[in-house]
C-alpha cells in the first residue's frame, strides 16, 4: 500500500471528515512552514493509518536526508499528544533515542529497555515483557538499524529484535506500530538490507503496510552543501548504475575537504568552538579509529596518562552487571558513550589483563554517574572488543579460581567484577556503524586508505551517505579523493 494517489489529501478529506481536518490543522500549526506535496501525501497516509487503519497495520516511513521527515513526524507526535493519544517513542540505541527525544519534545526509550525484562536477578537472559499498553502508537526512529539476526545469541528474547518488537507491540490491545528510517543508510552488520524498512518482510508478519517514501528535498534545505552531497550519493545508490561520486564542495560553507596536514588544527578549532561532545571523526575500521583516538589524546588534549578525567569512552560490548542497581538502566549497551569523571586507585593486573576503577557519566542516560571497572587492554585494541584468546583466558582463569559445582561457579561468575568489567574504546573517533543514530555539529570523515575500486561500491556509498548525514552543521572530508575540482553548472 503506497500513499500516492490512494488517499484524499487532508484538505479534500476535511470537507467530509472533520477528524482529519482538525488533525491536519494541528500539524500545520506545529510545523511552522507549508509542507510540500510529498509531505502532504505522507500525512494523508498517516491520518488514514491512525484514524482508520486495520487492527494489525503498520506505517512505514522511509525518509531520505533533507526531505523533512524529522520535522513532519515531530509535528505529528505533538499533534497526537494534543488529542490525548498515547504515544511511545523508541529507537535502537540510547544516542538515537536522545535525538528522537530532542526533536519530538518528549521522552524516548531504547527498544531493548522497553520491550525486554531481566528474567531473574542472577540471570543474564532478558525475556519479552508483557505489553500492558492499550490504544497506543509506538513510533520507532532509525529503524534501518534494527537487526533480525542472532549475532549475540538469544540473550534478549528470541534473539531476533524485529520479530520481538512486532510481537510486543501487537500483543497490546489496540496498539499500532510506526517505523521510520532512511533506506540509504548502512543496514545492520552482516545484512544486505534493513529488514525493518522492507515492506515485504513486514507483510510476512500478517500486517497491513502503509508504505511511504519521502524523496523530495524540502525547500528550506536547498542551500545546504551537506544535504546536496548526501542527495548526490543517494541518487547514485538508487540508480541502476553505481559510479564513483564527485562531491561538490566549492560553493558551500558547511562542507569542506582538508588534508591531514590541517586535521589537528581544524579538530582543535571545533573542540574550542563547539566542544568535544559535538565533534566526531568517522572512519572505516577499528584500527584507524584507534590511530585517530590516540592522535586526539596526544596532540590536541595532551593527555599522557593512558586514561584520565575527561576522557570520552565508547562501550564496545553489552554489559549487564554494572547497571543492576540503577532503576532506569537495565544494561549498558554496545555503543553507549561515557565520560570519565574520576580514575581512582592503581591499575590492577589480573587474568592476563589490566583493569581500572573509574567513575563515569552516561550522557545517553541522563548523565547518571556510575562506578565501574573497565578493561584497559580494550582501549588500544584494533579489534572491536577483547580478542577471542583474551576473552577465553579471562573466562577460564576466573572459573578455575571459584569453588563449587560448575553450575555454582557459573552463577558466581555473573557476580564477578573482573569477569564483568566494561570493555571500552576511546570515543573521539568511531566507525560508521557505531556513529549511526547519532548527530554532531562537526563530523570529520576519514577518506584515507580507501582503494579506488571501492569508491563505486554499494558498501562505500552507503557508508559515505551515512557518515555525511551524521552532521548537523559542518562536514570535513579528510584526504578526500572524490571532490569535484570545479563547481557544477547545475546542482543536484
Amino acid at each position: 500500500m503506497n500513499s500516492k494517489n490512494v488517499y484524499p489529501t487532508p484538505q479534500e478529506a476535511s470537507v467530509n471528515d472533520p477528524l482529519i481536518g482538525d488533525f491536519y490543522r494541528d500539524v500545520l500549526e506545529l510545523l511552522h512552514y507549508e509542507p510540500n506535496e510529498e509531505q502532504v501525501e505522507a500525512f494523508a497516509a498517516f491520518a488514514h493509518f491512525f484514524l482508520y487503519g486495520a487492527e494489525r497495520s503498520v506505517f512505514l516511513l522511509n525518509g531520505y536526508a533533507g526531505t523533512g521527515k524529522t520535522s513532519l513526524m515531530g509535528a505529528v507526535v505533538q499533534a497526537l499528544s494534543r488529542r490525548n493519544t498515547k504515544v511511545v517513542l523508541l529507537a535502537p540505541t540510547g544516542r538515537a533515542a536522545q535525538v528522537l527525544s530532542e526533536y519530538s519534545h518528549r521522552g524516548a526509550f531504547t527498544i531493548h529497555r522497553k520491550i525486554y525484562r531481566q528474567e531473574s536477578y542472577l540471570s543474564e537472559g532478558f525475556g519479552l515483557a508483557e505489553n500492558k499498553h492499550t490504544s497506543t502508537v509506538f513510533i520507532v526512529d532509525e529503524a534501518s538499524m534494527i537487526a533480525n539476526g542472532t549475532a549475540e545469541g538469544a540473550i534478549f528474547g528470541t534473539g531476533r529484535l524485529l520479530d520481538d518488537l512486532v510481537h510486543y507491540v501487537y500483543s497490546g490491545t489496540g496498539c499500532k506500530l510506526m517505523l521510520m528510517g532512511d533506506g540509504a543508510q548502512l543496514p545492520p552488520v552482516g545484512q544486505s538490507q534493513s529488514p525493518a524498512l522492507n515492506s515485504e518482510v513486514l507483510r510476512g508478519y500478517g500486517l497491513t503496510v502503509y508504505d511511504v517514501t519521502l524523496r523530495q528535498i524540502a525547500r528550506q534545505a536547498f542551500d545546504s552543501g551537506i544535504l546536496l552531497n548526501a542527495t548526490l550519493v543517494r541518487h547514485i545508490l538508487t540508480s541502476n548504475q553505481l559510479v564513483t561520486p564527485k562531491l561538490e564542495l566549492q560553493q558551500y560553507n558547511d562542507i569542506d575537504s582538508i588534508t591531514g596536514e590541517f586535521l589537528l588544527e581544524t579538530l582543535s578549532d571545533c573542540y574550542d568552538r563547539d566542544g568535544i561532545d559535538e565533534t566526531i571523526v568517522i572512519t572505516r575500521s577499528n584500527k584507524r579509529a584507534t590511530l585517530f583516538n590516540n592522535g586526539v589524546r596526544n596532540s590536541i588534549l595532551y593527555r599522557e596518562d593512558e586514561l584520565t578525567t575527561g576522557d570520552m569512552l565508547l562501550v564496545s560490548k553489552n554489559n549487564y552487571f554494572w547497571a543492576r542497581d540503577y532503576d532506569n538502566i537495565d544494561f549498558i549497551a554496545n555503543g553507549d558513550v561515557m565520560r570519565v569523571k574520576r580514575v581512582w586507585g592503581e591499575v590492577e593486573q589480573m587474568y592476563g589483563l589490566r583493569f581500572a576503577n573509574v567513575t563515569v557519566e552516561l550522557p545517553d542516560h541522563g548523565n547518571v554517574e556510575m562506578d565501574v571497572k573497565i578493561v584497559i587492554n580494550s582501549l588500544q585494541s584494533d579489534t572491536p572488543a577483547l580478542t577471542l584468546a583474551q576473552s577465553e583466558r579471562l573466562y577460564n582463569d576466573v572459573l578455575n579460581e571459584l569453588s563449587g559445582t560448575k553450575r555454582e561457579r557459573y552463577q558466581l561468575m555473573k557476580q564477578h567484577p573482573y569477569f564483568n568489567a566494561l570493555q571500552v574504546k576511546f570515543a573521539y573517533a568511531l566507525t560508521c556503524h557505531k556513529a549511526q543514530g547519532g548527530q554532531w555539529k562537526n563530523v570529520f570523515i576519514d577518506m584515507g586508505s580507501i582503494m579506488p575500486e571501492a569508491l563505486s561500491t554499494i558498501d562505500f556509498l552507503r557508508w559515505l551517505y551515512t557518515a555525511i548525514t551524521r552532521a548537523r552543521e559542518r562536514v570535513y572530508l579528510i584526504n578526500c579523493p572524490i571532490a569535484l575540482q570545479e563547481a557544477r553548472p547545475e546542482s543536484v
